[in-house]
């Protein structure tokens, strides 16, 4: 965006809410799992196999080994399906410590039900999941036998990518990392759990429905106006990401697609306006900002990959219009670096400006696949190639990037001072602090060697300079490394994670981060920082991708 008011003021406070909502199952769902494919981790004796917890006869029943945890049985339903409910139909011998699990791929699994107190008979629960696999995972026998269902059933409906299924849901892991990329250490599903607490709280805190209209908006307290594009952007972003953990994910994406497009930039149609105030109407000019823009033709990519585009809204067709128009109005032509937006041209004193933390060299990638055009492989190469430029000349012994960068005609450096913003906005501050996320975005998605190299600079820098202690992370640093204030702030330690992620010996470095970003209540003051927090969380725990 083109102007932000940052506070610096504490937190807020956590708005006590519980941390997952289920919504009742759907009618229409019903048993898919009798007949299926079943196997499970072990039986009594042969007279109790896996496949008699789904043929349909209750006097039948699977039993595992006695006296043994933690056991599972395991049902392949033979194609995703989004799963609405599970009834567990105990013999004597139940589970009173138990999870329901889904899986994309039989492998790595996604919690949708747990507990510690369960007293047998039958459960049957309303869940939210997606997958092709569903098995229950038994961690504490009720009693000193083993784990015995007379029936397990899966209720749902077959789902698809042109559909109203998903995809690449949440937790599903389908695209994985780099080679010898990091994640914090702990179970894969108690990582995903934590992302989808942390989101909870967060669309809590910032997705509204003000002003009617079928528009769902992200709400950023701490920007000049209550709606921004760059928070729009991080809801569509999100919303796509989390589908599958978020049943309602589709819904609220569908509704910040309404507001883009009910909101048109002043300048290019085809673009966001940047800003709008608490009546929902553009402001400022209503002209686009880059990095929202950046953003909101992503998150198109990302929806049209999860749900296909014969619904509601065509997702691929914006997001083409929305990238072409990015490039003719947000990218200068002659240095194929990104301007501010769509409201500088030719002649004004910002044409040759730009922004380091719009340089998502990801969305780059992004781009160039969804549209066949090369001038984004060379836009991604002139971004990646002042990246370098810039942290050699400027930031040698640390890799900081600059909030703006001018002279991007001639000999593009540090902004001399305000050129935008802020007195600091040749240095590390509120802009270029997203910079490790950004570039580790690429770096673990991608194995780009470039990306790598800048990364791992960042890292290494901070995590000496802090001696390993995420808590002495400040807020802003000059160029060199000296730090302007003092406090803690999430949108300056979270990005941090990310450049960890790409340094094999950086593990236990990555997990103080992860840590501290657990111990960190949503700033229900700050959607900045939050939105900056949950979207780090996200790559952390393994579940950004690149569509």
């Amino acid at each position: 965006m083109r102007r932000r008011s940052v506070s610096l003021l504490g937190l807020a406070g956590l708005l006590a809410l519980p941390l997952t909502v289920l919504p009742e199952a759907r009618a229409a769902d019903g048993p898919v799992s009798t007949g299926k494919p079943v196997t499970a981790s072990s039986v009594e004796t042969s007279a109790f196999g896996a496949g008699l917890a789904v043929d349909g006869d209750t006097s039948t029943r699977w039993a595992s080994l006695e006296g043994v945890d933690p056991q599972w049985i395991r049902v392949d339903l033979g194609a995703p399906h989004t799963i609405s409910r599970v009834k567990l139909n105990w013999e004597a011998a139940y589970g009173k410590a138990y999870r329901i699990q889904t899986s994309a791929d039989g492998t790595t699994w996604n919690d949708v039900y747990s507990t510690t107190t369960g007293d047998g008979a039958v459960d049957d629960l309303t869940v939210s999941g997606s997958g092709r696999y569903v098995r229950m995972y038994g961690t504490g026998r009720g009693t000193p036998y083993g784990y015995s269902l007379w029936e397990f059933e899966v209720f749902g409906a077959p789902s698809s990518g042109g559909g109203g299924g998903t995809a690449v849901p949440f937790g599903s892991h389908l695209k994985p990392y780099a080679a010898g990329t990091l994640k914090p250490s702990g179970a894969q599903a108690a990582l995903d759990q934590k992302v989808v607490d942390y989101y909870n709280r967060w669309k809590a805190a910032f997705v509204r429905q003000n002003c009617g209209n079928g528009w769902y908006q992200v709400y950023s307290p701490d920007a000049d106006h209550p709606y921004v594009a760059e928070a729009q952007g991080y809801g569509m972003v999100v919303a796509a990401t989390m589908a599958g953990a978020d049943p309602d994910a589709k819904k609220i994406f569908d509704g910040l697609v309404k507001w883009k497009i009910d909101h048109p930039s002043s300048v290019n149609p085809d673009l966001l306006a940047a800003e709008q105030n608490a009546d929902c109407v553009s402001v400022s000019g209503g002209d686009g900002a880059t990095d929202g823009d950046m953003d909101v033709a992503y998150g198109l990519l990302l929806a049209d990959k999860q749900w296909g585009s014969t619904g509601t809204y065509n997702y691929k067709a914006l997001a083409l219009k929305h990238i072409a128009a990015i490039k003719k109005d947000e990218l200068n032509p002659t240095t194929r670096l990104l301007k501010l937006g769509d409201w500088s041209s030719a002649g004004d004193q910002y044409y040759y400006v730009s922004r380091t933390s719009d340089w998502m060299v990801d969305h780059f990638r992004a781009f160039r696949a969804a549209t066949g055009d090369t001038t984004w492989d060379a836009v991604r190469t002139a971004h990646q190639n002042q990246i370098t430029r810039l942290q050699s000349t400027y930031a040698s012994g640390t890799g900081l990037l600059p909030d703006f960068v001018v002279n991007t005609d001639t000999t593009p450096k540090p902004a001399p001072g305000k050129v935008l913003e802020h007195d600091n906005d040749g240095f590390y501050w509120w802009n270029a602090c997203r910079t490790p996320w950004r570039i580790a975005d690429d770096a673990v998605t991608s194995g780009d060697a470039t990306s790598l190299a800048a990364a791992r600079k960042l890292n290494g820098w901070i995590k000496t300079k802090t001696g390993g202690d995420p808590n002495k992370i400040g807020i802003g640093y000059k160029l060199n490394g000296t730090q302007i204030s003092s406090g803690s702030e999430a949108a300056f330690f979270a990005p941090f994670a990310v450049a960890a992620m790409t340094d094999p010996g950086s593990q236990a470095w990555l997990d103080a981060l992860w840590n501290k970003m657990l111990n960190t209540p949503v700033d229900t003051s700050s959607y900045f920082s939050a939105s900056i927090q949950l979207q780090v969380m996200i790559t952390a725990s393994g579940n950004h991708w690149v569509p």
